[in-house]
């Protein structure tokens, strides 16, 4: 296990974050954060400082200060991980700037200087009342989702299934007779569909669930993951039109994990031409605490892969 530890007053200068190479191609970055574990008020303010005017006002806006904290902490992860990938160590997290696209997504602004070339960086954040995850990749958009385990819901699953899934996982869920595993089967499948349309960057209203749906390959129809199989690269995790099997979804990876033992987390990606068609996914996760400790948790059991990625 990779562990690096910042210990430092909380007062003026920010300490330097350690900087990390961009994702190979085909590779994701996971970072994660649990809001429980923030709880000094220094570092919480020295994280406010990050932000820009309009960021500061919108998270004072939040009502409750457990809202204002994650809106805080979201803001604050996604700086800090951009930063981390500045090759020539000059990008202070505060200096960031963002836009969205016509669909609300946040993206880079990368200023136009010179002798400054933008890394060809995507990212994409999600996030829960004990989590909030960032995903980052090169070349290539990113959609990731991440759902507590532990989520219900007030509709029945199959009646809110038939108005949002395809027809196909609506059968699949109908299969399961067990209502603890149906309603697991139906977190995992939510997240995965709500990182595809979150990596096409065009959110639910332009591409509604209904018309796409996610296949597991090489599993069987009663379970997306049974519990007894061995999940492999080889366990993929397709993505096809429900209106035409030749539409361009299928140019897209998409992976299952759990993470922390609390949560489903998923993450889309498209494919890297440069890399080949073949090229396998692959995945690498930090727990972090920006400025006091980052912790690489890829193949502990803080990271449990599901399917269709290779864990580094």
């Amino acid at each position: 296990m990779n562990i690096r530890c910042f210990q430092r007053n909380f007062s003026a200068a920010f300490p330097p974050l350690v900087p990390l190479q961009l994702p190979s191609p085909m590779e994701t970055h996971l970072w994660y954060i649990l809001p429980d574990e923030v709880k000094n008020s220094a570092l919480l303010n020295q994280y406010s400082e990050l932000l820009s005017p309009c960021e500061r006002e919108s998270v004072s806006r939040m009502r409750g200060d457990q809202l204002k904290k994650r809106a805080l902490l979201a803001r604050a992860l996604v700086r800090t991980t951009i930063a981390r990938y500045q090759t020539n160590c000059q990008m202070n997290p505060r200096s960031l700037r963002f836009r969205k696209n016509l669909y609300g997504k946040p993206e880079v602004e990368w200023r136009n200087e010179d002798n400054f070339n933008p890394p060809p960086l995507h990212f994409n954040i999600s996030h829960t009342s004990a989590m909030i995850a960032c995903g980052v990749t090169v070349n290539v958009p990113i959609g990731i989702d991440i759902e507590e385990k532990q989520r219900r819901t007030k509709n029945n699953i199959i009646a809110f299934a038939q108005r949002y899934f395809s027809p196909y996982e609506v059968k699949v869920l109908t299969a399961i007779s067990d209502p603890e595993v149906q309603r697991q089967e139906f977190i995992k499948l939510w997240t995965l569909k709500e990182a595809y349309v979150k990596a096409l960057g065009k959110g639910f209203s332009a591409v509604p669930f209904k018309t796409f749906t996610i296949r597991f390959r090489d599993t069987t129809m009663r379970n997306f993951h049974p519990p007894e199989s061995s999940v492999s690269e080889e366990s993929d995790i397709v993505v096809e039109s429900s209106e035409d099997p030749t539409d361009p979804a299928n140019n897209w990876r998409c992976a299952l994990l759990e993470v922390a033992g609390s949560h489903y987390g998923a993450i889309c990606m498209e494919k890297d031409r440069i890399a080949g068609e073949n090229a396998p996914p692959k995945l690498t996760v930090w727990k972090t605490v920006p400025f006091v400790e980052d912790v690489c948790v890829s193949g502990t059991d803080a990271v449990l892969v599901l399917g269709g990625m290779i864990e580094q």
